[in-house]
């Protein structure tokens, strides 16, 4: 193993922001599947020999990709990816578990849209984590534009992390049904209550959803244009088709995706989440106007 190395694994648009990131203060490499020509582009196997890796895979990959691609020799991971995995409902941590111990894993948080962290525009993170002693190995890596936060809550990350990117969608929504702010402020504040309610069932702390890995991202992401998943729901708003969406993107909207699973996980466990389940019934066909009616009558 390449000692004191790092290395990004995804080279799309947050894997490459990460990468002008940490290129900063030392050499940080940068692989994916299709070959970029980005410096200090290299192939896989010796990216995966860095000591240091930061994972920015999409979420619903992120299984197939460890089975085939992962062996475990004591590196140190940092997942800079959000996301419910559709299929199990299973929450990142559980499906990076059976490869990587839970000392040498960690999850970035927090409001950071690529565009802006490849300016070098100052932002803050966190690093949820069960070791400590990890946060402080990785954040020496960090430019001076980022600031990094410890929290050792990760499954409060990982369900704000997953869960705004279904209210930015709701959020789209209500900007393209030109429904006006106080309808989008109200959204935004109980989908946080939402989320809460949500992460609390799983064990969540509620001081995440009210710091940077919730409320800041929240905030963030179901308020602008740069957001895709803002931009999935202004397409669902003038009855869009789903795919040609997607298609005009060009990129993953994790949203879509974390819906089905926060429906499915919702009915599992009977924890009531409207603004999320009626994202789901919109993403699979049911008109904006409906869901806004049985919104505001339940």
């Amino acid at each position: 193993m390449n000692k004191k190395s790092i290395a990004v694994i995804g080279a799309g648009k947050w894997g490459q922001a990460l990468h002008f990131a940490l290129s900063q203060k030392q050499k940080c490499f940068i692989t994916s599947r299709t070959k970029k020509e980005i410096e200090n582009f290299v192939d896989l196997d010796i990216a995966l020999n860095c000591e240091y890796l930061v994972i920015a895979i999409p979420a619903q990959e992120i299984r197939a990709w460890l089975k085939k691609n992962f062996i475990f020799k004591g590196q140190k991971v940092l997942v800079a990816s959000k996301g419910i995995e559709a299929s199990s409902g299973e929450f990142l941590n559980e499906i990076y578990a059976p490869f990587i111990p839970n000392v040498n894993i960690g999850f970035i948080s927090g409001p950071s849209f690529a565009a802006e962290v490849i300016k070098g525009l100052p932002c803050a993170l966190v690093i949820n984590s069960n070791s400590k002693k990890l946060y402080k190995e990785f954040e020496p890596f960090f430019p001076n534009f980022i600031k990094t936060y410890y929290s050792s809550d990760v499954i409060g990350a990982e369900v704000a992390g997953a869960y705004k990117n279904v209210l930015a969608i709701a959020s789209g929504i209500c900007e393209g049904l030109k429904l006006g702010k106080n309808a989008q402020a109200s959204l935004i504040a109980r989908g946080l209550v939402e989320m809460q309610r949500f992460g609390k069932h799983f064990g969540a702390k509620k001081s995440s959803f009210l710091g940077l890995s919730g409320a800041g991202d929240l905030f963030l992401t179901a308020n602008s244009t740069m957001s895709r998943n803002f931009r999935v729901g202004l397409g669902l708003a003038i009855n869009k088709k789903l795919e040609d969406i997607l298609n005009e993107l060009g990129e993953v909207a994790e949203g879509v995706k974390t819906a089905d699973a926060i429906n499915n996980l919702s009915k599992k466990h009977d924890i009531y989440t409207p603004i999320a389940n009626e994202v789901y019934q919109i993403i699979n066909g049911k008109s904006p106007k409906d869901s806004l009616k049985d919104l505001l009558k339940n």
